[in-house]
């Protein structure tokens, strides 16, 4: 499970950078399982796969990503439980001398099915 998850935030800031492309949205959303349900109360978002994609697309093609290289999402701390995890974790910004500057702390849960991402929960 942490492994999947790492990739999805691997992804996630492949698709967050300002250089991004149609295939890196292709790439996250293509690793997900076919159920996959993208939920974060605060801000409404209720996304099965298609409209996840195209929310994504819509972001791109409206100029919002923008991260540099220095940007970087990592995993915190992780709680496992039966099909799912609870992850803790960052923005953050690599600095000059390598070190890795954390933003505030974020948690999201995560659901598996047949050992893809089959639900991100976000409660932030």
């Amino acid at each position: 499970m942490l492994q999947e998850a790492e990739k999805y935030f691997q992804a996630l800031d492949r698709v967050a950078k300002r250089d991004s492309t149609q295939q890196d949205i292709d790439d996250l959303i293509g690793m997900m399982h076919d159920s996959v349900k993208y939920e974060h109360i605060e801000y409404g978002a209720n996304f099965d796969k298609k409209t996840w994609a195209e929310a994504f697309t819509r972001q791109l093609k409206n100029g919002a990503y923008q991260n540099g290289p220095e940007n970087e999402i990592r995993i915190l701390n992780v709680i496992y439980g039966k099909s799912h995890a609870a992850i803790e974790y960052s923005h953050g910004l690599l600095m000059d001398d390598g070190t890795w500057q954390p933003d505030k702390k974020m948690f999201a849960l995560f659901g598996f099915t047949e050992n893809k991402i089959s639900l991100i929960r976000e409660y932030w």
